[in-house]
Protein backbone atom coordinates (compact mmCIF):
# COMPACT_ATOMS: atom_id res chain seq x y z
CA UNK A 1 0.00 0.00 0.00
CA UNK A 2 1.26 3.40 -0.98
CA UNK A 3 1.07 6.83 0.99
CA UNK A 4 -1.31 7.86 -1.45
CA UNK A 5 -3.59 5.27 -1.13
CA UNK A 6 -6.09 5.22 1.87
CA UNK A 7 -4.98 4.01 5.28
CA UNK A 8 -6.90 3.81 8.43
CA UNK A 9 -6.13 6.17 11.20
CA UNK A 10 -4.45 4.06 13.71
CA UNK A 11 -3.38 4.55 17.61
CA UNK A 12 -0.60 2.98 19.83
CA UNK A 13 -1.62 2.74 23.02
CA UNK A 14 1.43 1.61 25.35
CA UNK A 15 3.91 2.60 23.12
CA UNK A 16 7.28 1.05 24.52
CA UNK A 17 9.41 -1.63 22.48
CA UNK A 18 7.09 -3.29 20.83
CA UNK A 19 4.63 -0.50 20.37
CA UNK A 20 6.75 1.81 19.05
CA UNK A 21 8.33 -1.28 16.31
CA UNK A 22 4.88 -1.44 14.98
CA UNK A 23 3.71 2.22 14.87
CA UNK A 24 7.00 3.13 13.31
CA UNK A 25 6.39 0.64 10.56
CA UNK A 26 3.19 2.24 9.76
CA UNK A 27 3.87 5.61 10.06
CA UNK A 28 7.14 4.81 7.56
CA UNK A 29 4.61 3.27 5.03
CA UNK A 30 2.58 6.24 5.21
CA UNK A 31 -0.17 5.23 7.88
CA UNK A 32 -2.04 8.36 10.05
CA UNK A 33 -0.43 7.06 13.66
CA UNK A 34 -0.52 8.48 16.82
CA UNK A 35 1.42 7.39 19.98
CA UNK A 36 0.21 7.06 23.08
CA UNK A 37 2.67 6.90 26.04
CA UNK A 38 4.30 8.34 28.68
CA UNK A 39 5.33 11.96 28.90
CA UNK A 40 9.11 11.29 28.53
CA UNK A 41 8.38 9.04 25.25
CA UNK A 42 5.87 11.67 24.08
CA UNK A 43 7.99 14.31 24.04
CA UNK A 44 11.31 12.68 22.74
CA UNK A 45 8.97 11.53 19.96
CA UNK A 46 7.11 15.18 19.11
CA UNK A 47 10.65 16.59 19.53
CA UNK A 48 13.34 14.52 17.56
CA UNK A 49 11.00 11.72 15.97
CA UNK A 50 10.93 8.30 16.64
CA UNK A 51 14.44 6.68 16.05
CA UNK A 52 13.80 3.07 14.45
CA UNK A 53 17.87 1.61 14.84
CA UNK A 54 17.77 -2.01 12.20
CA UNK A 55 20.72 -3.48 10.41
CA UNK A 56 20.42 -1.95 7.77
CA UNK A 57 20.79 1.37 9.93
CA UNK A 58 19.00 4.36 11.91
CA UNK A 59 16.26 6.08 10.56
CA UNK A 60 14.35 8.89 12.16
CA UNK A 61 10.70 9.13 11.58
CA UNK A 62 8.37 12.54 12.14
CA UNK A 63 5.70 10.87 14.17
CA UNK A 64 2.63 12.08 16.94
CA UNK A 65 2.69 11.19 20.51
CA UNK A 66 0.79 12.12 23.27
CA UNK A 67 -0.21 10.95 26.92
CA UNK A 68 -4.11 11.75 26.04
CA UNK A 69 -6.02 8.23 25.68
CA UNK A 70 -8.53 10.67 23.85
CA UNK A 71 -6.18 10.44 21.15
CA UNK A 72 -8.34 7.39 20.24
CA UNK A 73 -11.52 9.01 19.51
CA UNK A 74 -10.92 8.84 15.63
CA UNK A 75 -8.89 5.72 15.18
CA UNK A 76 -10.41 2.19 13.68
CA UNK A 77 -7.14 0.51 14.62
CA UNK A 78 -5.68 0.56 17.82
CA UNK A 79 -2.55 -1.31 18.65
CA UNK A 80 -2.30 -2.13 22.21
CA UNK A 81 1.13 -2.83 23.36
CA UNK A 82 0.69 -2.61 27.25
CA UNK A 83 2.22 -4.55 29.65
CA UNK A 84 -0.11 -7.37 30.91
CA UNK A 85 -0.79 -6.14 33.87
CA UNK A 86 -1.66 -3.07 33.06
CA UNK A 87 -4.43 -4.39 30.51
CA UNK A 88 -7.78 -4.23 32.64
CA UNK A 89 -6.70 -1.11 33.80
CA UNK A 90 -5.57 0.72 30.58
CA UNK A 91 -8.86 -0.97 28.73
CA UNK A 92 -10.81 0.25 31.18
CA UNK A 93 -9.76 4.12 30.84
CA UNK A 94 -9.76 3.04 26.80
CA UNK A 95 -13.27 1.87 26.50
CA UNK A 96 -14.71 5.47 26.71
CA UNK A 97 -12.93 7.00 23.77
CA UNK A 98 -13.37 4.01 20.92
CA UNK A 99 -15.29 3.96 18.29
CA UNK A 100 -17.84 1.78 18.25
CA UNK A 101 -16.35 -0.03 14.79
CA UNK A 102 -12.68 0.39 15.63
CA UNK A 103 -10.50 -2.95 16.14
CA UNK A 104 -8.06 -3.50 18.36
CA UNK A 105 -5.13 -6.11 18.54
CA UNK A 106 -3.40 -6.81 21.50
CA UNK A 107 0.38 -7.04 20.79
CA UNK A 108 1.19 -8.60 24.25
CA UNK A 109 2.77 -11.30 26.20
CA UNK A 110 0.30 -13.89 27.60
CA UNK A 111 -3.03 -15.63 26.80
CA UNK A 112 -6.46 -13.53 28.10
CA UNK A 113 -5.26 -10.15 27.71
CA UNK A 114 -8.14 -9.85 24.07
CA UNK A 115 -11.08 -11.26 26.50
CA UNK A 116 -9.60 -8.92 29.10
CA UNK A 117 -10.34 -6.05 26.47
CA UNK A 118 -13.44 -7.73 25.38
CA UNK A 119 -14.80 -7.19 28.88
CA UNK A 120 -14.12 -3.61 28.80
CA UNK A 121 -15.12 -2.37 25.07
CA UNK A 122 -17.48 -3.43 23.07
CA UNK A 123 -15.40 -4.14 20.14
CA UNK A 124 -13.51 -6.48 17.47
CA UNK A 125 -10.36 -7.33 19.55
CA UNK A 126 -8.20 -9.76 18.34
CA UNK A 127 -5.14 -11.59 19.72
CA UNK A 128 -1.27 -11.67 18.48
CA UNK A 129 1.31 -13.57 19.34
CA UNK A 130 4.46 -11.39 18.54
CA UNK A 131 7.46 -13.04 17.31
CA UNK A 132 10.23 -11.35 17.99
CA UNK A 133 14.07 -10.65 18.78
CA UNK A 134 16.50 -8.32 19.90
CA UNK A 135 13.77 -5.21 20.16
CA UNK A 136 14.08 -2.68 22.77
CA UNK A 137 13.52 0.95 23.44
CA UNK A 138 15.02 4.09 24.89
CA UNK A 139 13.67 7.16 24.92
CA UNK A 140 12.18 8.21 21.71
CA UNK A 141 14.07 5.08 20.45
CA UNK A 142 13.67 1.75 19.07
CA UNK A 143 16.34 -0.90 18.10
CA UNK A 144 15.20 -3.68 16.35
CA UNK A 145 17.70 -6.24 15.00
CA UNK A 146 15.71 -9.42 13.99
CA UNK A 147 12.57 -10.30 13.44
CA UNK A 148 9.24 -8.57 14.05
CA UNK A 149 5.89 -11.08 12.63
CA UNK A 150 3.32 -11.99 13.97
CA UNK A 151 0.62 -14.46 14.05
CA UNK A 152 -3.13 -13.08 14.61
CA UNK A 153 -6.10 -14.99 15.02
CA UNK A 154 -8.94 -16.84 14.66
CA UNK A 155 -9.78 -16.71 11.15
CA UNK A 156 -12.61 -14.26 9.85
CA UNK A 157 -12.72 -11.38 7.48
CA UNK A 158 -11.57 -8.95 9.80
CA UNK A 159 -8.32 -10.96 10.74
CA UNK A 160 -7.80 -11.13 7.15
CA UNK A 161 -8.30 -7.13 6.89
CA UNK A 162 -5.71 -6.72 9.50
CA UNK A 163 -3.04 -8.76 8.39
CA UNK A 164 -3.35 -7.34 5.19
CA UNK A 165 -2.52 -3.92 6.93
CA UNK A 166 0.39 -5.40 8.70
CA UNK A 167 1.94 -6.85 5.42
CA UNK A 168 1.30 -3.61 3.48
CA UNK A 169 2.82 -1.88 6.16
CA UNK A 170 6.18 -4.42 5.60
CA UNK A 171 5.43 -6.73 8.60
CA UNK A 172 5.28 -10.28 8.12
CA UNK A 173 1.81 -11.58 9.75
CA UNK A 174 0.01 -14.78 9.54
CA UNK A 175 -3.23 -15.91 10.68
CA UNK A 176 -3.80 -19.08 13.27
CA UNK A 177 -6.84 -21.07 13.36
CA UNK A 178 -5.70 -22.17 16.86
CA UNK A 179 -4.57 -18.93 18.05
CA UNK A 180 -4.69 -19.68 21.50
CA UNK A 181 -2.24 -22.58 21.36
CA UNK A 182 0.09 -19.63 19.81
CA UNK A 183 0.39 -17.74 22.87
CA UNK A 184 0.16 -20.37 24.87
CA UNK A 185 3.77 -22.04 23.36
CA UNK A 186 5.04 -18.06 23.01
CA UNK A 187 3.72 -17.94 27.09
CA UNK A 188 5.77 -21.41 27.82
CA UNK A 189 8.62 -20.85 25.91
CA UNK A 190 9.25 -17.02 27.91
CA UNK A 191 8.67 -18.61 31.27
CA UNK A 192 11.28 -21.35 30.42
CA UNK A 193 14.26 -18.96 28.32
CA UNK A 194 13.30 -15.91 30.55
CA UNK A 195 14.22 -18.00 33.75
CA UNK A 196 17.35 -19.71 31.88
CA UNK A 197 18.51 -15.73 30.81
CA UNK A 198 18.26 -15.21 34.58
CA UNK A 199 20.41 -17.29 35.97
CA UNK A 200 22.86 -17.44 33.64
CA UNK A 201 23.05 -13.69 33.38
CA UNK A 202 22.88 -14.29 30.10
CA UNK A 203 20.89 -12.48 27.01
CA UNK A 204 18.42 -14.62 24.70
CA UNK A 205 21.02 -14.42 21.69
CA UNK A 206 24.00 -15.86 23.77
CA UNK A 207 21.70 -18.84 25.14
CA UNK A 208 20.93 -19.96 21.44
CA UNK A 209 24.74 -19.30 20.49
CA UNK A 210 25.50 -22.13 23.32
CA UNK A 211 23.22 -24.09 22.72
CA UNK A 212 24.27 -24.06 18.91
CA UNK A 213 27.79 -24.73 19.87
CA UNK A 214 27.07 -27.90 22.00
CA UNK A 215 24.90 -29.62 19.19
CA UNK A 216 27.73 -28.43 16.67
CA UNK A 217 30.84 -30.16 15.60
CA UNK A 218 33.38 -28.83 19.05
CA UNK A 219 35.55 -27.87 15.73
CA UNK A 220 33.12 -25.23 14.77
CA UNK A 221 33.03 -23.45 18.29
CA UNK A 222 36.19 -22.54 19.17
Amino acid sequence: MSQSQEWPRIAVVGAGAVGGYFGGMFVRAGAPTVFIGRRHFADAVNSRGLVVDKSQGLERIRARATTEMSAVRDCSLILFCVKANDTCETANQLAPFLRPDATVVCLQNGVDNADQVRAAANVVVLPAAVLRRGINAGTGRVKHLARGDLIIGPPSGKTTEVANLFIDAGIPCRISDNIEGELWVKLLCNCALNAISALGHARYGENRAKLRCKTADATHCR
